[in-house]
């Protein structure tokens, strides 16, 4: 992965902040005492590896072949239609989902995942009617050829060949 100033910036703009300062103050300001249970700790963390890989591995698509970032003051200047890109249209947003909701498994907290919850909702908003708009204005026909056989959260079984 192509690391950039463009990157670092919109690494703690955006990731930074949704899976690590707001679940942070929220733990902070829980004033709970944390009873940890092997289901916690296992299942937690396996949802923040794998979100964690997600993120990585399509952060590093976005980099190496869209020549540009996650972030919307340097989007990516080609159409990426590759690795996880193939089973699912948002691979790094259900990345984050997996990241948040394993936090609030592993600190057992009802403040991270109403955070969770409302991210959640907020990007089945914001997706469809500002992002998808978008994408179609950049990319044209070829996004719009991606949108008809890749589905937006669910992944499919198997990978979309174009």
């Amino acid at each position: 992965m192509k690391i950039t100033k463009s990157l670092i910036v919109a690494f703690f703009i955006f990731p930074f902040n949704v899976m690590g300062t707001i679940p942070a103050a929220m733990i902070w300001f829980e004033n709970d005492v944390f009873i940890f249970s092997w289901f916690s700790i296992v299942f937690g963390f396996i949802l923040i590896a794998l979100g964690g890989i997600g993120i990585y591995k399509t952060v590093a698509l976005f980099t190496s072949y869209g020549d540009g970032t996650p972030a919307p003051y340097d989007p990516p200047k080609n159409f990426v239609v590759k690795g996880l890109y193939r089973y699912v249209r948002n691979p790094m947003m259900i990345g984050v989902f997996s990241v948040l909701f394993g936090e609030a498994i592993l600190f057992r907290s009802y403040l991270i995942f109403g955070w969770g919850l409302f991210f959640v909702a907020a990007n089945l908003i914001y997706v469809p009617l500002l992002e998808e708009p978008e994408l179609t204005g950049r990319f044209g026909d070829s996004y719009l050829k991606y949108k008809d056989n890749v589905p937006r959260w669910i992944p499919m079984k198997d990978p979309w060949n174009h």
